[in-house]
């Protein structure tokens, strides 16, 4: 026997239907992360169907979890990787990783469609991040980045090109062992980065070992063949690079990537440092694609 039904009587049953999978889904992800009991989903189910409640409402109502349990089981339904700050190990900068509902996660979410759509386009892969000072933001701009296009599902990798003050093996908690400026010397076999959990599609390569000579390092054409053999491998390739008032290394980073993007401070930042960083910039043959000015 066939049955027909109204478009809008088709369109309440599967919202309907969806609605009901993604309870079931919830609460499953809430018992096996141990935030609910077995016994406990009769009583969120009960409450759910008493005051038509979706299921996560109904637990947090009950006291059973919190809004943080519930956004992070949400996290695993829809494959959008984060890590609760009390759980991550991590540096507090790494905003979209441990904040991703703050508004500081989504001012650079901004940043990120920004990049997609003025640079990431046309077979691009690789963009330096730098600045003047070393207390603008670099290395929090592009660490976040680097999580932002990860929860996105692109294959990113993170290069930490700053051997004089590194400080992505700080912010992920990795070991700066070997690294770019080991590989550049040829001190390691291969090239060796760091998975970073639970981001499974993004890498660290951390600085590596303190070099005398990180300029002649990036000037090698060691450094070109490396970046050129990555993009192979990455979607998308971000380098912290050393802020000019440190030495020129950032020159040589620019020029071998051909775009970089600064990062400035409110309250911080020099406008006469500012022009003079895009100029030297420019001299390399390398775009400035931009400035994000952080609090």
């Amino acid at each position: 026997m066939k049955s027909f039904t109204h478009a809008s009587e088709q369109d309440s049953i599967v919202e309907a239907v969806v609605g009901i999978n993604a309870d079931a889904n919830i609460g499953k992800l809430l018992q096996d992360a141990g935030k609910l009991k077995p016994q406990d989903m009769e009583r969120v189910l009960q409450l759910q169907q008493e005051q038509s409640l979706r299921f996560g409402e109904a637990a947090k109502k009950l006291g059973l979890v919190t809004e943080a349990d519930i956004r992070q089981a949400l996290s695993h339904q829809f494959a959008y990787p984060y890590i609760p700050a009390a759980e991550a190990g991590l540096s507090p900068e790494l905003t979209a990783a441990t904040a991703p509902y703050s508004k500081e996660a989504e001012a650079l979410r901004s940043v990120r469609s920004e990049l997609l759509l003025r640079w990431f386009y046309e077979g691009r892969k690789t963009l330096a991040i730098g600045s003047a000072r070393a207390d603008e933001g670099a290395s929090y701009l592009a660490a976040n980045l680097a999580v932002l296009f990860a929860q996105m599902g692109r294959k990113v990798l993170l290069i930490d090109a700053n051997m004089r003050q590194p400080r992505q093996h700080e912010i992920f908690n990795l070991g700066n062992g070997m690294g770019l400026s080991d590989i550049l010397a040829e001190r390691v076999p291969s090239v060796q980065v760091h998975t970073v959990k639970p981001f499974k599609t993004l890498a660290v390569l951390p600085a590596g070992s303190p070099p005398p000579n990180p300029a002649e390092l990036l000037a090698r054409p060691e450094f070109a063949a490396l970046l050129s053999g990555l993009e192979t491998s990455y979607d998308i390739i971000l380098l912290d690079a050393a802020p000019s008032q440190l030495s020129s290394d950032f020159q040589l980073v620019a020029a071998r990537v051909g775009g970089m993007l600064i990062a400035t401070r409110r309250n911080v930042s020099r406008l006469s440092a500012l022009a003079e960083l895009k100029e030297k910039i420019s001299l390399t043959g390398a775009q400035v694609v931009g400035a994000v000015v952080l609090d």
